[in-house]
């Protein structure tokens, strides 16, 4: 091949590694640090407990937990049908592709695989301390946890 061909065929290579990442409003995140953002779903989701990265869980289960909100685990956390779509719409759109085949059928995201997996090393001592009550409470020790950033660089555990 001669050198045009090549740099024209790297050039729309790139562009289309491009579109397919960012074209379509999707959440640029890495592994620890969540960039999803939309202020609806932060302030509504966020007024009760952080606002869970939805990358965190695969879309058909948002979809699931969006359409139950009048019983939220425990608690009525209805919204007004144009908040809901427009929750929906975000959380779906920015859902988690890659382990969607690998998750249970719950809808707590402390239950799935990838969570237990990520936090195997915690001991006993932390889940039980007063100051985190509960494997929900990200931002006890997860410190940049409401900016979305899960980075074990930002971790303090309760003593």
């Amino acid at each position: 091949m001669n050198k045009s061909i090549l740099l024209n065929l790297s050039i729309t290579l790139a562009a289309l590694a491009l579109l397919a990442t960012a074209g379509r409003g999707r959440a640029i995140a890495d592994e620890h640090r969540f960039t999803a953002n939309d202020p609806v779903w932060k302030e509504e989701c966020g007024s009760c407990h952080i606002a869970y990265p939805p990358r965190l869980l695969p879309a058909n289960t948002w979809r699931e937990m969006m359409s139950s909100l009048n019983k939220h685990f425990g608690v009525d956390a209805s919204v007004d049908p144009k908040t809901a779509a427009h929750i929906a719409t975000f959380l779906e759109r920015n859902a988690g592709r890659e382990r969607a085949s690998r998750q249970s059928s719950t809808l707590r995201i402390t239950d799935t695989r990838w969570f237990r997996h990520e936090h195997d090393e915690v001991p006993n001592r932390v889940w039980s301390n007063p100051k985190v009550k509960t494997a929900s409470n990200c931002q006890a020790c997860h410190t940049a946890a409401v900016d979305g950033d899960f980075n074990e660089d930002t971790i303090s555990m309760p003593r």
